[in-house]
């Protein structure tokens, strides 16, 4: 119930369904209109019938305000954490509900997101498989999970002493202050640690795995996956490449807060591979100052820009968040959306060229398949294993150098930091190198989706075992 984890589910709902399988979303009523638009495109445009059912979240009942259906709904609150600690747990009601529609569909297999841990039992109840989504790759699981087995950030002097994660392939190095606050804060055990937990438990009770990546793009993490760590998994990404139309590129997720013949008329203006794309997703906020640090390193960078600005709600400071005069200056030369933005359709254009990125597991993966470079600023969640993943493994982007998980708003960064990184996979030898390798993943990851590619062949082995376990 967050959009980063809304929009594959989305996506792979319209997947199953194009395979002939007949697809049901679940939802709660405030987020149906998130999903009906594109569904109903699906249905008009390529024959897609998939289906909406809706479970009532009990938001009162878990002390919440009317109206807290989804993280967003909570993130952009000024108590969000506070908030976030009792929606999580509210989840666990709409059990009850589900088990009595898992009752009267029995459908062949429940895909449930890993914050409802509770899904595997409702599921068993019926002898229904349950899949586990995670919304994010390969790379990420492996790193968190050796990192809990063999916690080799005891092992160190200091938050800011390197550390390679042990039996990880790639010789991977991060720091104390890059992890999870779950990693090292594990006797202060708060509701999320103790729901991760839950989902970790949860997960090797299930069917398995369905993950949004292809096998060529993390080969030795899936392997590891499944080989040394034992799970069951399947790739069936980029999801994001089902949007094959204009329009379900635009509405990918909330409606966008510019009109995509603007937004497309603008790039048709620039040349190619020239743009630099900035955005941080839907969860993370900057303070003005931050704000400010960013638009002077773009202007200084001499690139022409699309800047997706989210405030941050906290922030009492001064709300001329802008170096005076900024946007005369770069008038013609930088778009300013605040609000949405329709990233998928921006990215797939041949005037971007770049991407300021918080790593979030779906724009790393629609920069990855758009052949798009990136400048990896991770702010929270996972997103520090996506950085090391895209810089030390695929080598397809440069850090901006921040260097602190921080849960919503992110680590400070001067604008000189900032300038240097959007250079640095823009122009010059370096660049061409970056955008070289970036093209060659986008060529990998189209094949995969294509009929016999290792995602539509991992996708149809998925279908055949269920059918199996069916009868």
């Amino acid at each position: 119930m967050a959009h980063g984890h809304m929009i594959p589910s989305l996506d792979m709902a319209k997947l199953f369904a194009s395979q002939g399988v007949k697809a049901t979303i679940i939802t709660t009523p405030l987020n149906v209109p998130f999903f009906s638009k594109s569904i109903q495109r699906a249905s008009d445009h390529l024959g897609i019938d998939i289906d909406i059912r809706t479970l009532k979240f009990p938001a009162a009942e878990a002390g919440l305000p009317e109206g807290c259906e989804n993280a967003d709904a909570i993130t952009s609150n000024e108590q969000a954490m506070g908030l976030l600690m009792k929606f999580l747990p509210a989840t666990a009601m709409l059990q009850e509900p589900l088990e009595h529609l898992l009752q009267e569909c029995r459908p062949d297999c429940l895909v449930a997101d890993m914050f409802f841990p509770w899904a595997t039992d409702a599921a068993a109840k019926f002898g229904i498989p349950r899949l586990v989504f995670h919304g994010t790759g390969f790379f990420a699981f492996c790193a968190a999970e050796c990192i809990r087995l063999y916690e080799p950030h005891k092992k160190v002097s200091s938050d800011s002493d390197p550390f390679v994660v042990p039996n990880l392939p790639g010789d991977i190095k991060l720091t104390i202050r890059q992890l999870p606050t779950s990693f090292i804060n594990q006797d202060n055990r708060n509701g999320l640690t103790r729901l991760l937990e839950e989902a970790r438990e949860s997960e090797l009770k299930s069917f398995g795995v369905v993950v949004n990546s292809f096998y060529e793009l993390e080969q030795a993490y899936a392997d590891h996956f499944r080989q040394v760590m034992g799970r069951k998994a399947w790739h069936i990404g980029p999801l994001s490449l089902c949007n094959r139309e204009i329009e379900d590129k635009a509405e990918r997720g909330k409606e966008a807060s510019i009109d995509e013949r603007e937004c497309l008329k603008w790039l048709d203006s620039k040349k190619p591979m020239s743009v630099v794309y900035v955005c941080f997703g839907s969860v993370a906020n900057f303070i003005s100052a931050q704000l400010m640090e960013i638009a002077v390193g773009l202007e200084a960078s001499g690139q022409p820009f699309i800047w997706v600005v989210r405030r941050d709600k906290n922030d009492k400071g001064n709300e001329d968040w802008l170096p005076e005069g900024f946007e005369k200056r770069v008038e013609g030369k930088g778009l300013i959306i605040r609000g949405w933005a329709p990233q998928v359709l921006i990215l797939d254009h041949e005037a971007t060229g770049g991407f300021v990125t918080h790593c979030g597991w779906n724009s790393t993966l629609e920069a990855v398949s758009a052949g798009v470079p990136m400048v990896t600023w991770p702010v929270s969640a996972e997103q520090f294993y996506n950085e090391k993943l895209v810089t030390q493994v695929l080598e397809n982007g440069v850090a901006v150098g921040v260097q602190r998980w921080v849960r919503f708003v992110g680590d400070f960064v001067e604008s000189e930091k900032i300038e240097k990184a959007v250079k640095e996979v823009m122009v010059g030898d370096k660049a061409e190198e970056v955008r070289s390798r970036a093209k060659a993943l986008a060529d990998m990851a189209k094949r995969a989706i294509d009929k016999g590619g290792s995602s539509y062949s991992s996708l149809q082995a998925l279908i055949e075992e269920l059918s199996q376990s069916r009868h």
